[in-house]
């Protein structure tokens, strides 16, 4: 068990395309709160 949890931890951190993807996850959702909150869109608008 041990062994299989670190090895699919290890590949979670050597892959940078689950980090690329975790990043613009957590930057749409922030992009999405701070919008939603100040009303960004419409003042682009």
């Amino acid at each position: 068990m041990t062994r299989r949890i670190s090895k699919r931890k290890r590949f979670v951190m050597m892959n940078p395309i689950i980090q690329f993807f975790k990043f613009i996850y957590l930057s749409l959702k922030i992009l999405v709160v701070v919008a939603g909150g100040h009303g960004g869109t419409r003042e682009v608008k």
